[in-house]
This record gives structure tokens, C-alpha cells and sequence, in this order.
């Protein structure tokens, strides 16, 4: 079993205490996005948890909880968003030179094969032009060149709860030429610097593979095995959106539960959303947010090593 944590939520960066709770009693309590009153109860051994795929945007608050991962048995990666954007877009990140070090400071810890970038979503508007992200895909890979193997991109997605953005020209639709220019402007910088880059579920807006730019797994297969050290049988992922080339995985975030304020974000619905969620937290709790109810019924999910036996 691939642990994803999370595609819903910045578990490392405001969940990682409730997280290593759940790691230490071995089992987690996750309800259904699409139906409230459905729990499933996942098991998160070692011997059923092949690896956990962290996707964050600041790691800072996980660090010095990895040796206690590491001594519980666990395989782990980390997917880490970094982004040029200032606070207009990313409301309440860390300024972006601290957050550079934190992902080279984890690169340092646990090895570049295990620290995979995104740039995503790129996003353009009458100041954020395609000048803009050329000069600072270029710097950033400057900074972590020889910290990662692989760059993950995606343009922004303008969803309908994006609207007030739209309106404030903060997002707006991004057309092929400008796909075009963009990454195969990226990938010339990216080879430079050693860093492969890779595009997450474009193949159904653009065809970039003309620019040596070849689809993106972010639970990646080849990455996981070379992790593990071994061949894993899993299928694709065919709950995510065309043109994903992730494997199967079992998500333990929840939506309406990330405090980073990313203006672009598919997880949250609103600011009060979030506040009302997290004040329900308890770290000590087996749930992300709330309690389990009495009358409230939870299935234990059969879930078992992925890994192919010889």
C-alpha cells in the first residue's frame, strides 16, 4: 500500500504530530470526502505500508521527526511545491530563500531521490508573464541544482471557486503557445542543471513530449521501487484526471484543511471553511478532523504490501 499524505491537505507542515501519533498506533481513521458518514479505518504498519509520498509546500515542522520515521520502518518521499510567488498568491507561506533551505537542508538529510519539485501551478497574469517565470525557474534551479532529480509541472487549472481571482486578473486561462514557450524553455534551463523536467496531466491540453518533456507521476512507480528496493504490483490511479500517470494510492488528508492561503487552491472551498476545521482538530485523535461518533460505523479497509515476491 502507497500512503498518500496528502493530495487534500499540507500534512507536513500542520498536521505532523497527529501524523506521528498515527504512525506509532498504527492505524488511521479517514472518512469518505463524498459521503460524511463513511470511515474507513486504514492500517499503517511497516509491513503494510510500502512508502509514504509527503507532499508539502514547507516540510520545516516534519524535519526533526523523520529519524523517528526512519527508526519505525517506514520508506517515505517527499513531493515539495516551491514556487516564486509572493503572498499575494500563497498568503501565508514562509518567506520563499527560508523554505529554498529547508528543501535543501532535506535533500542533505534524506537524498536528492527522494525529494521530487513541483513548480505548480504556473500561473500567468499581467505580472506574473512568462519573462517572470523563465528568470525564476532559472534561479531556483540555480539554488537546487544537485538537491533533486526531477522537476514536476502544471498549469494552473481555472476551476469555478476561482471566479473572485479571475475577477481580481490575479488567474486567467493560460493558451498552448504559451504552454509551448514556457516549458520548452524550462526544460533547456533544467537540463543545465541537471533537473528532468516533467509535465503533470497536460497530455489532454498540450503535447510536450517534442521538448523531451515526458508525462509526471507524482506517486511514482519507478521512484517508489527504487526506494523500496524491490518491484512493487500496482495499478494505475484511475480516481485522478486524465492524463495521470500516478499508481494507486490511499489519500489520509482532508479537504478544507490547509492553512498555506494559495489563492489557486482545488482543496479548499473558503478561509472559513479551514478555521472551522481546524479548530476541531486533536493531534491525539485517530480522525484528521473531529471524533468518530458512537452511532457512526467504521470498515477496515484490506489493505497489504504492493511489493512483488520473487
Amino acid at each position: 500500500m502507497i500512503i498518500s499524505a496528502s493530495r487534500r491537505t499540507d500534512i507536513p507542515a500542520f498536521y505532523s504530530d497527529w501524523f506521528m501519533n498515527r504512525l506509532k498506533d498504527g492505524y488511521i481513521l479517514t472518512r469518505n470526502p463524498m459521503n460524511h458518514s463513511q470511515i474507513s479505518k486504514i492500517l499503517l504498519t511497516p509491513e503494510a505500508v510500502d512508502c509514504i509520498a509527503f507532499w508539502t509546500k514547507d516540510p520545516k515542522n516534519i524535519m526533526d521527526k523523520l529519524p523517528v520515521i526512519d527508526d519505525l520502518g517506514y520508506q517515505y518521499y517527499f513531493q515539495f511545491t516551491l514556487t516564486p510567488y509572493n503572498r499575494e498568491i500563497e498568503l501565508f507561506l514562509r518567506n520563499k530563500e527560508e523554505i529554498i533551505n529547508t528543501f535543501i537542508e532535506l535533500s542533505g538529510k534524506i537524498g536528492k531521490n527522494k525529494v521530487l519539485w513541483r513548480y505548480d501551478p504556473i500561473i500567468l497574469n499581467k505580472d506574473l508573464t512568462i519573462e517572470y517565470h523563465l528568470e525564476h525557474f532559472q534561479y531556483l534551479c540555480s539554488k537546487l541544482s544537485g538537491f533533486t532529480r526531477i522537476c514536476n509541472i502544471s498549469f494552473v487549472d481555472i476551476y469555478s471557486k476561482l471566479s473572485k481571482s479571475v475577477k481580481n486578473n490575479l488567474l486567467r486561462e493560460i493558451t498552448q503557445e504559451e504552454m509551448i514557450n514556457l516549458t520548452s524553455g524550462f526544460a533547456k534551463i533544467g537540463n543545465s542543471f541537471g533537473i528532468e523536467l516533467r509535465a503533470c496531466c497536460e497530455s489532454e491540453r498540450v503535447d510536450l513530449s517534442a521538448y523531451g518533456v515526458r508525462q509526471a507521476s507524482c506517486i511514482d512507480k519507478a521512484v517508489i521501487e527504487e526506494i523500496c528496493g524491490c518491484s512493487l504490483e500496482v495499478k494505475g490511479d484511475m480516481n485522478q484526471r486524465a492524463g495521470c500517470g500516478c499508481i494507486q494510492s490511499t489519500d489520509i488528508g482532508g479537504y478544507n484543511t490547509c492553512k498555506n492561503g494559495c489563492i489557486y487552491c482545488y482543496a479548499n472551498y473558503s478561509y472559513q471553511a479551514v478555521e472551522n476545521n481546524c479548530r476541531k482538530h486533536n493531534p491525539k485523535a485517530a480522525i484528521l478532523i473531529g471524533e468518530v461518533g458512537n452511532e457512526e460505523k467504521i470498515v477496515e479497509k484490506k489493505m497489504s504490501s504492493c511489493k512483488k515476491l520473487l
